[in-house]
């Protein structure tokens, strides 16, 4: 494949959305077909799933949780992503492997090995060129998401689960330093729109 793939990942909160409209923009002006899509969501057999993990009401057990996002992730890398590499494209995507090993991982406390190797072979092992994790503690999550009326089944998990979430997020980007850029999400946000382009631009450039 002869595209980018470029994942974003972090807490709620921490700004991917924002990173991810500043970076396309960017490598749109500069003339690159950008495809932009998020997980889960990025199908529309993902938006039904999306409802289920992240807004159906009552308890859905953990190890189902994740077989859950592996289920829309397999069906979204298949038709969507995979397709946009082949045709050369830059792929930025909201989440992917990564957010599964925390949230459901660490968060959920479930095997992070057996969580990833999930979604690896869902996959066929896709793995970004480039993940982007804005790390953000999770009291300053909470306090940017403070205006929010609503929030999904993940969003409204206690402190303690979300700090398991960041824990989990730092060892992986301690274990492949490489795939990993990692900025502090309370730097300002155009600095951090900087850093990622800087490091983009060096992908591009190799």
């Amino acid at each position: 494949m002869s595209g980018l793939f470029i994942t974003l990942e972090g807490g709620d909160g921490s700004g991917k959305s924002t990173q991810s409209a500043r970076l396309t923009g960017w490598l749109t002006d500069a003339g690159h077909a950008v495809l932009v899509t998020r997980e889960p969501g990025g199908t529309s057999l993902g938006l039904e799933l999306r409802d289920i993990v992240l807004h159906r009401r009552g308890e859905i057990a953990p190890r189902a949780e994740a077989l859950l996002y592996a289920a829309d992730r397999a069906h979204h890398i298949a038709t969507v992503v995979r397709p946009a590499l082949e045709r050369g494209e830059i792929v930025v995507q909201d989440r992917y492997i990564d957010s599964s090993v925390a949230y459901q991982g660490a968060g959920r406390v479930l095997d992070g090995g057996e969580v990833r190797g999930i979604s690896m072979w869902a996959t066929e092992n896709l793995l970004p060129d480039l993940t982007i994790l804005l790390d953000l503690h999770e009291a300053d999550g909470r306090d940017r998401m403070a205006e929010r009326t609503k929030y999904d089944r993940l969003e409204a998990e206690a402190d303690d689960f979300h700090g398991r979430v960041r824990a989990g997020y730092l060892a992986l980007a301690a274990a492949e330093p490489g795939r990993f850029l990692v900025l502090d999400a309370r730097l300002p946000i155009d600095d951090l729109a900087a850093a990622i382009r800087a490091r983009v631009e060096s992908l591009l450039a190799g």
